[in-house]
Parts: structure tokens; C-alpha cells; sequence
């Protein structure tokens, strides 16, 4: 009998283990794809397409939300988040969305700007001492800019600073997820700007930065001013900048293509999500679900308030998210490609058919497999999130897009 028990239990501790994750709330109110102008049977052609990729193993999972008129009209999970445990790809499931934590950056600092802490044209040196002794590297060594970094810089990623990746800043370890963000601040300027504030869009650390000057004009933690006046309003219980208690079962495994074919596990940072980082980074700290990240899209599409929630008043969405680089920064960036406040691309020019796009439409991308768009002609917010690295293998991105667009009907 006590054997038996025992099987019974162990079997009922893997049914546990392996059942999928409480599903989350519908993000928006649902809707049938046609009732919100998109055909359905095309849909199904991006969730076959997510599938297939699966079963290349070229991905591990995925989980895509379309947001058409206010309304949900997409919803699926394919795959699983680890191949070793089989645990299956649930709309709850946690990714690492780096890069795209700097919209939320970006929105932080814009209501703040509304609020009157800043203007765009101040200059960082006036929150911040340690950007007072800045210099730029030349050939000839080190000189002073032409003039100094300003806010509307760190926004734009004119500023001068370097990504976390260029050699320059790996050789200094500029940036670890187990320094503060006093002492990031302090690191970053030990090396010398790339060029000359305005005069180049260079991305980079500057929405690291920028959550440090967060925390000066609000008085609060990052993570807190975040929790209180973003995460919280729009309902974004799932966002995080690390997986606490429970969370940690439905954190995605990050995977590269391994030697021998298939997916291997990679590990991109010190510190794993999984521990509560020292470093809260606006560039790339936060972890988040599709349905989470789509209330932030729609926010953003709604002119910055979703349900009773307002964080921005819409003539400032509109600015944040048009181009917002000099004619002479934006021709030297090249593309039909300009970038705006909100730390987006910003289509100044329709997309070709392999890779559709509308004039006006934005977004942006993480590194390890996130991206989202937002259409406001199309009134049509999308997520795609899976967890690679490289981050769009085979085109994934494009061709997951293309089948979706294809699917508006009106």
C-alpha cells in the first residue's frame, strides 16, 4: 500500500510540476478576429508558422497577442519555455524583453517631464555631477565636447555614449546587473563619448541613465516609481525586473543554435533573472509576458491612457513616438527607419512586402527574441515574444509580421 501511495504521489508531483501555468487574464476584452477586421484563417497561418518553427527546432516557444481596435483578437502559446523539463509556453510565461524595458523607460520619463522636473534641452550635468567632466575620445586623445549632453540626448540616443556590448565598454566593465545605479552612473563616464553630443544617433546605455535621473526627480527607487505609476495603473502584474518565488517556474530558458544542430541553453548575464539584480536597468532590466507588453502597446496606441488608467497626455504620445533625429542625424542613420523619444523606430516610409509597414507605424525589439509593433493607421498593436539568441532566427520576425498584416481584411 505504501508503495503505491508513493507511485501515486510522485505521479501526482509530475502531473503538478508539468500542468500548465494559470492562464492570465485576458489582457484586453476578446474579440473574434473578424469582428475586429483581421481573418482568422490567416491567423492560424502565423500560429502554424510558430509551430513549425518549433518543430525546425529553431525556437524552443512562443507567445504572440494581436490588439486590433482596442480589442483582443490574438492570443497563442506554442512550444515550451525549457526543452530539459517540457514546461509548456502559457500566455504567463516570463521573457527577458531587454531592450524593450526602454520604452517603459522612456514613458517613465516623459510623465515626469509633464510634470515640469526637467526640460528636454537641460542638461544632464545638472542632475548629475559626474557628466560635468565628460570628454570625447579622439585620435589624438581626449577632448571636450562641443557642447553638453542633454536630456532629449539620452532620449534620442544622440548622447555620445556607447551600447553595453562595444568593446569599449566590455574592456572598462562599464555595466554589471551587480552594481547600483550611482555606481553604473559613475562607471559609464569613465570612458570617454564616442562623438560629440547631437551629432550621431549611436544606441546605448542612455536609458540606464535615465533611470537614475528617474529616481532623482521622483524621490523614489526606479523599481517603485515604476510599480506605482506604470506597472500598477496598466495592470502589468507579470513585469518585474527579476523572477521572485513563483515566477522563477515560468521563466523561459534562453537558447542558441547549438554545434551539432537544434537549441543548447546559454546563460547571458552574471547575475540570472532569477536573483533580484543590484542594477535596475532602464535599458534592458525588465522581464514581462505578451499580454502585459500589449496593454503597455495599447496604452501607447490609445494616446497614453488604457481603461481608467492616464500616464501621458496624447499630444505627448504623439511627440515620443514620431521621429524625433535633426535632418542631418537621420540622413547620416540612413533607412526609412527615424527614431523617436519613446525609444522606437519610427516608419517614416511603407515597409516592402517581405517585411510590411505603414507611414507612422513604431516599435522595437530585445535581443534575446522580443519585439512589438504599433500601427496607429491600423489601430493594430502586436507581440511576439520567444527567448534566442541571435534574437530572430530565420527571419522569424518578418514572416510572423507579414502573415499578420496579411490578415487585415478592414
Amino acid at each position: 500500500m505504501t508503495g503505491r501511495f508513493g507511485i501515486l504521489a510522485s505521479a501526482l508531483l509530475v502531473s503538478l510540476m508539468f500542468a500548465p501555468a494559470k492562464a492570465a487574464v485576458d489582457p484586453l476584452p476578446r474579440s473574434t478576429p473578424e469582428s475586429v477586421g483581421l481573418n482568422s484563417a490567416k491567423l492560424a497561418e502565423a500560429t502554424a508558422l510558430l509551430k513549425q518553427y518549433v518543430a525546425d527546432r529553431k525556437i524552443a516557444g512562443a507567445v504572440a497577442a494581436v490588439a486590433r481596435k482596442g480589442k483582443l483578437g490574438y492570443l497563442e502559446a506554442v512550444g515550451v519555455q525549457d526543452l530539459a523539463s517540457q514546461a509548456p509556453m502559457t500566455d504567463r510565461s516570463l521573457f527577458r524583453i531587454y531592450s524593450m524595458t526602454k520604452s517603459v523607460t522612456a514613458v517613465a520619463v516623459m510623465m515626469l517631464h509633464e510634470e515640469g522636473k526637467f526640460r528636454l534641452d537641460d542638461p544632464v550635468s545638472k542632475f548629475l555631477p559626474e557628466f560635468k567632466e565628460v570628454g570625447v575620445a579622439t585620435g589624438a586623445g581626449v577632448r571636450p565636447p562641443s557642447r553638453a549632453i542633454t536630456i532629449e540626448d539620452l532620449l534620442l540616443h544622440t548622447s555620445g555614449l556607447n551600447h553595453r556590448t562595444s568593446e569599449e565598454y566590455r574592456r572598462a566593465k562599464v555595466r554589471s546587473r551587480s552594481m547600483t545605479l550611482p555606481e553604473f552612473v559613475t562607471s559609464i563616464m569613465r570612458v570617454p563619448l564616442m562623438e560629440d553630443p547631437g551629432t550621431r544617433y549611436r544606441y546605448s546605455e542612455s536609458p540606464t541613465v535615465l533611470g537614475r535621473l528617474v529616481e532623482i526627480w521622483s524621490g523614489k527607487p526606479f523599481d517603485v516609481f515604476l510599480n506605482e505609476r506604470i506597472l500598477g495603473p496598466l495592470r502589468m502584474s507579470d513585469t518585474a525586473f527579476w523572477a521572485a518565488s513563483e515566477a522563477r517556474a515560468r521563466l523561459t530558458t534562453v537558447y542558441a543554435p547549438a554545434p551539432g544542430g537544434g537549441l543548447a541553453p546559454v546563460e547571458l548575464e552574471d547575475v540570472p533573472f532569477t536573483e533580484r539584480p543590484k542594477l535596475l536597468e532602464g535599458a534592458v532590466g525588465l522581464l514581462s509576458t505578451a499580454p502585459d507588453y500589449l496593454r503597455f502597446s495599447q496604452m501607447l496606441l490609445n494616446g497614453g491612457v488604457l481603461d481608467n488608467a492616464r500616464l501621458l497626455k496624447a499630444s505627448t504620445v504623439q511627440t515620443i513616438t514620431s521621429n524625433g533625429l535633426s535632418n542631418a542625424v537621420q540622413a547620416a542613420r540612413g533607412g526609412s527607419m527615424g527614431w523617436g523619444i519613446a525609444n522606437v523606430n519610427v516608419a517614416l516610409n511603407p515597409g516592402p512586402p517581405t517585411y510590411p509597414s505603414n507611414r507612422g507605424e513604431y516599435g522595437w525589439d530585445g535581443s534575446a527574441g522580443t519585439i512589438f509593433w504599433v500601427d496607429p493607421g491600423l489601430e493594430m498593436a502586436i507581440v511576439l515574444m520567444t527567448q534566442n539568441s541571435p534574437a530572430n532566427p530565420d527571419s522569424l520576425r518578418q514572416r510572423f509580421k507579414t502573415i499578420v498584416q496579411q490578415s487585415v481584411i478592414q
